[in-house]
């Protein structure tokens, strides 16, 4: 059975940095795209972040040189370095794997940006 699991999230002050983690087990990782999606009440979930299994990283515009993604194959893990929050950014982040048409999520965590 495959698992992901984020951690990482908190409460912090507009303008600080949090750190997500997303480690996966029992899964081929390197062939996986990784994703960083999010999502408040009454909204779609929408993809933040991407890095493909090639390496390549995309970022959803609002975020896109505040955020940086990576991945460590050997470590089964993703990352989001997340600098200069605002409250917008507030909700559950959820990382997930996703090969054609195979996708697995984790639980979520949670982000909290105040004012």
């Amino acid at each position: 059975q495959v698992q992901l699991v984020e951690s990482g999230g908190g409460l912090v002050q507009a303008g600080g940095s949090l750190r997500l983690s997303c480690t996966a087990s029992r899964i081929i990782f390197n062939i996986y795209d990784m994703n960083w999606y999010r999502q408040t009440p009454g909204k779609q979930r929408e993809l933040v972040a991407q890095i493909t299994s090639g390496g390549s990283t995309y970022y959803e515009n609002s975020v896109r040189g505040r955020f940086t993604m990576s991945r460590d194959n050997a470590e089964k893990t993703i990352n989001l370095q997340m600098n200069s929050l605002k409250p917008e950014d507030t909700a559950v982040y959820y990382c997930s794997a996703t090969w054609g048409r195979q996708a697995y999520w984790g639980q979520g965590t949670q982000v909290t940006v105040s004012s």
